[in-house]
């Protein structure tokens, strides 16, 4: 549950800027989510796109802007600093997008992407919020997450208790159509000192290119690049 300042319009922007990350959306969608009313959600949201903290593609849905990133750039993130070595080696060596993810709560937060120059992308915007419930970057930060975490997510994903028991065991986690049609990805863990899993890489693409199978393709990289996280860290 989001933390209220008691400042009204504040808490309602903010609402507005979290709802916007969880995915891109108009406004109808934008009402849905923060349950505010037509007028005063439009308000806020052109409010914040002035300021660069929203922005509008061409399809007309806002999306997290490029101020986000900007301030979050201001500080020191040891993680961060790492992806922006490691992701675009590892998106130029698959030539697929390539995303970090960091688990908040029931959701998972892509924290930095690398995407190919040109050609098909499954595109991922920094900020964006996506459910535990599918994907092989939630299969990871679930497989080694507490146990109650575990068992509040399994309640309605895709995947069960058997899925997590093998993403354990052979250290990544693949996906074919699960979180979006036409879309594989595969993941592994990101480890701090103590071994803990703190985040999840993932190399992610359309099925024609990834296969149904896309473990088998590119786990041995993924895993090389998890270590070269790890490692940094």
């Amino acid at each position: 549950m989001r933390q209220h300042s008691g400042i009204g319009v504040l808490d309602k922007a903010v609402a507005v800027v979290w709802a916007v990350a969880e995915s891109p959306c108009g406004l109808a969608e934008l009402c849905t989510r923060t349950g505010l009313p037509r007028a005063t959600a439009h308000r806020l949201a052109v409010g914040l796109e002035v300021h660069r903290l929203l922005e509008r593609g061409a399809e007309g849905r806002w999306r997290p802007g490029p101020a986000l990133a900007e301030l979050a750039g201001t500080s020191t993130d040891p993680l961060l600093d790492a992806a922006a070595v490691v992701l675009p080696r590892l998106r130029d060596k698959t030539g697929e997008s390539v995303q970090l993810y960091r688990r908040d709560g029931m959701y998972r937060v892509c924290v930095a992407a690398a995407e190919p120059p040109s050609g098909l992308r499954d595109t991922v915007p920094v900020g964006a919020r996506l459910p535990m419930t599918a994907g092989s970057g939630a299969k990871v930060l679930i497989a080694w997450a507490d146990p109650a975490v575990q068992r509040a997510v399994l309640q309605d994903a895709v995947f069960g208790e058997r899925t997590l028991l093998d993403v354990r065991r052979r250290g990544w986690a693949q996906s074919v159509a699960e979180r979006e049609a036409g879309v594989a990805s595969v993941s592994a863990p990101v480890r701090d000192r103590s071994g803990g899993v703190v985040a999840a890489v993932s190399v992610s693409g359309p099925i024609d290119r990834m296969g149904r199978r896309p473990g088998g393709r590119w786990a041995a990289d993924l895993l090389a690049a998890a270590d070269a996280l790890t490692s940094r860290l």
